[in-house]
């Protein structure tokens, strides 16, 4: 859901909307998305009927402090597509998605969580990972892919990842990247590799 800004918006006013991201983005990044409207109000100084008069809903919010990240996101599944090797760009992917993680917690909470009325972002995450399904598929073609791997375990590496706490961010890239490097292990195809237990279907969370 995106907030139209009219032309004639004061200065004051785009002040205001702007520091409000700007706290928004360097919360959520640190802290996840269970940070309240209010204190968000509170860090950027402004009160809450400020906040509220330009992001109606926490989703809004949400939504409009991470559109630069889902664009890179999406650029990464496209370079990995890009790739005439799909098993090396499904690595790519699946590493460079995990440092993004690593790096700002709040966006993959924000990638796996329901925003019913966020029409645009959601298009934007249908997108990301159907072309992640298309690399899978391709991974799979050539035979280095499991061919159990699913969706849905993409989306439980990211919530995996996403519980790795360390004392500083600089240590949370480098446990991510040692993570990653174990999933893709994991995920490689190969003789004797054995089944996989059923999949299960990880419903998104819904932000409030």
């Amino acid at each position: 859901m995106t907030i139209p800004l009219p032309h004639s918006l004061r200065s004051d006013a785009r002040d205001n909307r702007e520091r409000i991201l700007a706290v928004a983005r360097t919360t959520f990044a640190e802290e996840g998305l269970d940070v309240a409207m209010r204190e968000i109000a509170r860090r950027a100084e402004v009160g809450p009927a400020t906040l509220y008069r330009h992001f109606p809903a926490k989703e809004a919010l949400v939504t409009e402090a991470f559109r630069e990240q889902m664009t890179a996101c999406t650029a990464i599944v496209d370079e990995g597509l890009a790739d005439p090797d799909p098993w090396r760009g499904f690595r790519m992917v699946i590493e460079a998605v995990c440092e993004m993680q690593a790096r700002d917690r709040g966006f993959t909470a924000a990638f796996v969580s329901a925003f019913p009325r966020a029409i645009d972002f959601a298009a934007d995450r249908e997108q990301a990972l159907g072309k992640v399904a298309e690399l899978a598929r391709r991974a799979k073609a050539v035979g280095e892919l499991r061919p159990d791997f699913v969706l849905d375990d993409l989306i439980m590496v990211l919530m995996a990842n996403g519980g790795i706490r360390t004392t500083s961010p600089a240590t949370a890239v480098t446990a991510s990247r040692r993570f990653a490097a174990l999933l893709i292990q994991g995920m490689r195809s190969g003789p004797g590799v054995p089944p996989l237990p059923p999949p299960v279907r990880l419903p998104p969370a819904v932000v409030s």
